[in-house]
């Protein structure tokens, strides 16, 4: 294995909302006006929102790290943290996996998934699902590669931009 995880603390709150800040702008802003994605960083992306969300007993944080040092972050819900209530709530959410820009195409998000899904069999899952901005080609295809199947689709909103978002789900 190429990476560890280790669980974050609310005490990290300001470490991980660097790094989630970081990869979503790595991520989403070349495709996405300045406006909306500061609206983005200004509400949603706070702080304040990251101490809440960690502070969730069924969300669990892992910083991911190669060689000691921290190159992504992954997000887990499981029973009411889900941000959807979906598959009759028999399967568990992927609602974040990101590598930093510098990481990605060495093989780490396959470790990470792979990761995710182990974490969910033992809590007793066999089913996962996570949510992909359909402009998204790359983590459409990857998650498509690692044989997760539409279900499904909502709408996310990135300031004025309506986005489709591909609800994709996995058994396992």
């Amino acid at each position: 294995m190429q990476i560890s995880l280790k669980k974050i603390e609310v005490s990290q709150s300001i470490e991980l909302h660097e790094l989630a800040v970081q990869t979503f702008d790595e991520t989403f802003a070349s495709q996405n006006t300045p406006k909306n994605m500061q609206w983005y960083f200004e509400t949603t992306m706070t702080l304040e929102n990251t101490e809440k969300e960690l502070s969730n007993p069924d969300s669990y944080f892992y910083f991911a790290f190669h060689h000691e040092q921290i190159i992504g972050y992954l997000k887990l819900n499981f029973n009411a943290a889900q941000t959807e209530t979906v598959l009759g709530n028999t399967a568990f959410e992927i609602e974040r996996i990101y590598i930093k820009r510098e990481f990605q195409g060495k093989g780490f998000g396959s470790e990470l998934f792979n990761t995710a899904l182990h974490l969910g069999r033992e809590k007793g899952y066999n089913q996962m699902w996570l949510g992909v901005w359909e402009h998204n080609n790359k983590a459409v295809h990857f998650y498509k590669k690692k044989g997760l199947k539409a279900f499904d689709q909502h709408i996310f909103m990135l300031g004025d931009d309506a986005q489709t978002d591909i609800l994709m789900r996995l058994d396992f």
